[in-house]
């Protein structure tokens, strides 16, 4: 078994995942990355987790299916003898407008909740038995903001986030007091995966109503993400079945 303390993170080849990753690393854990189809920004995140003195596992996998989310436990305990905290990062969405309730269908549902809630279920149920053997371990689901406030992507997005809020929870009560579970529910993160999905012109829209309505005046980073990651992850010795809204104020608005 590795001496060094392991983080896994699904969907951490870009944005959020791969900040996570990198603020691990940083911290002197070894990480476990994860991709479900290009391989090369995967191993671009990889060889910056390994500049900054990490060991690194690279598996593909997608979550939404079960026996990839247990060969990706099983490629961890195999590397590494185990795992100490596992983000729950892999999310999809379909960018809709709120009002249009004809641009989703079940199958825009089923896909998005397969990654979203059934794909954070299955992975971290297949680490539960890693995770049980160290002091400490928890669990991070990444969930969004659009779960509490009726914004985002669409509808089906903010129901699947719903879900994982309530999953947080109720893992949390299943899990503990071995495995401490908790969300962190992100508001707008500057990336070109937002820009593009939501099209440069919505999006710079989109950007300035946000300033100018947070109470600090500016967008998320992945970064501010990762940090909370960590705090949760490797921190937070009390804290379970709680659900971190991080939106710059958003919701208190400025004075």
């Amino acid at each position: 078994m590795s001496e060094r303390k392991v983080c896994v993170v699904s969907g951490s080849s870009s944005g959020i995942g791969a900040a996570t990753v990198k603020r691990f690393a940083q911290e002197g854990w070894d990480v476990v990355i994860n991709y479900s189809r290009q391989a090369a920004p995967a191993e671009a995140v990889a060889e910056e987790c390994r500049a900054l003195g990490a060991q690194v596992l690279l598996v593909k996998a997608d979550v939404s299916q079960d026996a990839d989310a247990r060969r990706l436990a099983d490629e961890t305990r195999a590397c590494f003898g185990r795992a100490d905290v596992l983000v729950n990062n892999a999310g999809t969405t379909k960018f809709v407008a709120l009002k249009n309730l004809d641009g989703l269908d079940a199958e825009d549902f089923q896909r998005i909740y397969a990654v979203n809630v059934i794909g954070a279920f299955q992975l971290s149920r297949a680490f539960v038995p890693l995770l049980q053997q160290q002091a400490g371990a928890g669990i991070v689901n990444i969930s969004s903001v659009a779960s509490m406030m009726g914004r985002g992507s669409s509808i089906a997005y903010m129901a699947s986030k719903g879900a994982v809020n309530a999953m947080t929870v109720g893992l949390a009560r299943a899990l503990g007091p071995q495995i401490r579970v908790n969300a962190i529910a992100p508001g707008l993160v500057a990336s070109s995966w937002l820009q593009q999905g939501m099209g440069p012109e919505r999006y710079a829209a989109h950007l300035k109503a946000w300033t100018d309505t947070a109470a600090l005046g500016e967008p998320l980073t992945p970064e501010d993400v990762a940090d909370a990651a960590w705090w949760l992850g490797a921190g937070a010795a009390k804290t379970t079945g709680e659900v971190l809204l991080l939106d710059a104020g958003f919701r208190i608005t400025k004075g």
